[in-house]
């Protein structure tokens, strides 16, 4: 188990970023084993959660638990880069309001601290008459969700913009942006530790009790009566606890009497990655017009920060929730996803798409015959394999995707004292930070803090 020392400057920072945090042990400057809030996850939401809630309330202790031996490691670290603008989601939802507000803050933190990004815009592009409708109503859904600057461009504003693209009419927004989401969640980190915050990797939260006292004159069991276990058998105790588990943020919430609904489930999305001599034909983000009959969005083109272009990806359900290769399996994760009513529903509801999503997978041109009906001059020889990412898609027990945020508490007198972050949908990254404001907000109300 490791701790980040309090006070660890930018250059310290970047360095330890250079060559992956927590490589190696560092000195514990300050060692408590009881502390009033901690926060369960080490993602970019668990860290952006934590920096507000230390921001707000900076009397308090506060430690961020992780189980890995890095932060952002998991879907924080494997994500496609964007940050988005809230186009696609309904008006109204937590879910739209979120991601606007989280891009503006988003943008703006960047710019304080000196992290790079690039506005290079997105085109939702219609490459069939039948699309068209579809992507009219999806810029009118974006101008109800008050995403700024889109427009409807035709055939010709469209190769004006990318050249090597085609299509008939598309939308443009060009706020949409590009960004490395782990440096980002670094960064929260670092904000949390020099304003006082401690974070334990490798520290895996097997289960939360009531504190139970450890001699006759201890008041650590009133005063923290929240005793959170490792799975190495150590423990901390405190007065209050929010997860932000992620893909296993169903199993947490759990721990203190949730219901197992919503359920998540693991798909994992394989990307290609475009050749260096071929980035010429990709300016921006291209994607496709949302088919309403499909669960996931479809194949896309996505520039990185560090100047690769990430083409896909499939989506396939994963045998492991940490799976990232095809042959990753773990029994419990796959027993929980076949066994579970929902996933049986959405495999029944989509057999045909997941097969063709498998076989995408499988075959590298299957996948480029999807790309090439936005930029026909791309071939299988201009590709190569890439990264894979696992999603944790939260799901009903009757197989509908559950696509907007889900906060829960528990039961009995453990249920009180804890926040649970049951679902954080895509795009989270993008939106960490109003996220972030919207737990402290609910924290605050809950804990009385």
């Amino acid at each position: 188990m490791m701790v980040i020392p309090v006070g660890f400057g930018r250059a310290t920072s970047l360095l330890i970023k250079r060559f992956s945090w927590f490589q190696a042990d560092c000195l514990v400057r300050r060692k408590h084993s009881s502390y009033d809030v901690a926060i369960v996850g080490g993602g970019i939401v668990g860290l952006a959660s934590a920096r507000e809630l230390i921001q707000r309330h900076p009397k308090l202790n506060y430690i961020l638990l992780e189980k890995e031996k890095e932060l952002a490691f998991h879907q924080s670290g494997h994500n496609s880069g964007v940050i988005h603008s809230g186009i696609y989601y309904t008006p109204g939802s937590l879910k739209a309001k979120l991601c606007v507000r989280g891009a503006e803050l988003s943008y703006a933190y960047c710019e304080k601290k000196g992290i790079p990004y690039k506005k290079c815009g997105k085109l939702i592009v219609a490459v069939e008459q039948e699309e068209i409708p579809r992507l009219k109503a999806l810029h009118e859904r974006g101008l109800q969700n008050n995403v700024q600057d889109l427009s409807l461009i035709d055939a010709k504003e469209i190769q004006e913009r990318e050249p090597y693209c085609r299509g008939l009419m598309a939308l443009d927004s060009p706020n949409t942006g590009i960004v490395d989401w782990r440096e980002v969640a670094l960064s929260y980190a670092e904000d949390f530790c020099e304003m006082g915050g401690t974070i334990k990797t490798r520290f895996e939260a097997t289960d939360f009790q009531i504190t139970k006292e450890s001699h006759k004159d201890s008041t650590d069991g009133l005063k923290y009566p929240i005793t959170i276990r490792s799975s190495k058998e150590t423990a901390i105790q405190c007065s209050y606890v929010v997860t932000c588990g992620g893909l296993y943020s169903d199993r947490l919430s759990q721990k203190s009497g949730c219901s197992s609904e919503p359920h998540i489930v693991p798909f994992r999305g394989d990307y290609l990655v475009l050749k260096p001599e071929k980035h010429y034909l990709v300016k921006g983000n291209i994607y496709p017009v949302p088919d309403p009959k499909f669960p996931f969005l479809g194949v896309h083109f996505t520039p990185r920060m560090n100047g690769s272009v990430w083409l896909g990806p499939n989506a396939v359900l994963a045998f492991k929730r940490e799976g990232y290769n095809v042959f990753d399996f773990d029994l419990r994760d796959f027993t929980d996803a076949v066994s579970y009513s929902g996933v049986q529903k959405l495999v029944l509801k989509n057999l045909v798409f997941g097969v063709n999503e498998m076989y995408r997978g499988i075959v590298i041109a299957a996948q480029v015959k999807q790309l090439q009906r936005y930029i026909p001059a791309l071939t299988v020889n201009d590709v190569s394999r890439g990264p894979s990412g696992v999603r944790a898609q939260a799901l009903d027990k009757d197989g509908n995707l559950v696509d907007d945020f889900v906060f829960d508490g528990g039961s009995g007198a453990i249920g009180s004292r804890v926040l649970h972050v049951r679902n954080a949908p895509s795009p989270a990254a993008t939106s960490s930070l109003a996220i972030g404001e919207i737990i402290a907000d609910e924290a605050g109300k809950r804990f009385k803090l």
